[in-house]
Parts: C-alpha cells; sequence; structure tokens
C-alpha cells in the first residue's frame, strides 16, 4: 500500500431548484412518521445542460423518532432540448429539535444549521447524458418553506 494515498475529488455538477407543495402527513409507522411531499415543478442548470424538473415526483420521508429524516426522492428531469432524466434521491436531513421542529411547521431556518445530504442516481437514455450514470454523486440540500436547492458534485 502506497504511503501517500489520494483522496477522492469532489467536481460540481449543477444546482437544481425544486418547488414542492405541502407534505401529506401519513402517520406514526413503526420505523417513524410517515411524510410525502410533493414535487411540483422547478428548474436546474450546470455541467452543460439545463431544464426544468417536471411535476409529478415526491419525497417519500420517514421521521425517525430520533428526528433525522430518511429521504427518498424520485423526480424526472427534462433538460431545454427535451431529454429525459430520471432521478433516485436518497438522503437524510437533521437539525437539533428545535430547527427540526421548525422545520416540519413549514417555517423557514438557516440552511446552516441543518444537515442535508444525499447520494443521487441518475438514468437517462441520451448518450449525450451517459456520464451521469458512470459516476457516484453527492449532494447538498437546502430546505426552504415552498422550495428546495440541491446542488450536486461528481465523485472523482
Amino acid at each position: 500500500m502506497s504511503d501517500a494515498i489520494k483522496l477522492p475529488e469532489l467536481a460540481y455538477a449543477f444546482e437544481a431548484r425544486v418547488q414542492v407543495g405541502p407534505p401529506l402527513e401519513v402517520g406514526a409507522m413503526p420505523g417513524g412518521r410517515r411524510r410525502i411531499i410533493p414535487i411540483l415543478s422547478g428548474t436546474f442548470e450546470g455541467s452543460g445542460m439545463k431544464g426544468r424538473v417536471l411535476p409529478g415526483g415526491a419525497d417519500w420521508q420517514m421521521v425517525r423518532a430520533d428526528g433525522v429524516a430518511e429521504l427518498d426522492t424520485r423526480y424526472t428531469l427534462e433538460t431545454d432540448d427535451g431529454k429525459l432524466i430520471f432521478v433516485q434521491n436518497a438522503g437524510i436531513r437533521h437539525a437539533s429539535p428545535e430547527i427540526t421542529a421548525r422545520l416540519m411547521k413549514g417555517e423557514p431556518v438557516d440552511p446552516s444549521l441543518v444537515y442535508f445530504r444525499s447520494v443521487p442516481k441518475f438514468e437517462t437514455a441520451a448518450p449525450e447524458l451517459a456520464w451521469l450514470m458512470r459516476s457516484i454523486f453527492v449532494g447538498t440540500g437546502e430546505r426552504y418553506p415552498a422550495d428546495v436547492v440541491l446542488r450536486f458534485w461528481k465523485l472523482g
């Protein structure tokens, strides 16, 4: 084994701004409280592509007893030239109990007070976007009352 271990690098890929609807509170389950947050619309841009977030996706959240929200978000991006990208984004979000309570009420909070990270997977039939399926990506998120800002980096 080499004495010098090279850490992987991150390269910025793109940003998505996603408008969301009010959460549907399904209720208490054995693993926590189930919530479904509909994805209404949005935009994305970066790495030579841009377009819109199509309506119809959602974030199926499980909010555990310890306050950690397990995120399972699925939605579709459409580039300005009509190419489709399916996104499945698994992540977690947590903050102090006070900040979490404000988030759950839909109140604005300072994004720096919230840990919001994800690991997205992309699928597309567009050959020029196949690079999205050939790498691992990580993401950060910022939750606002009516939208979410997601930033994605390619792990090199």
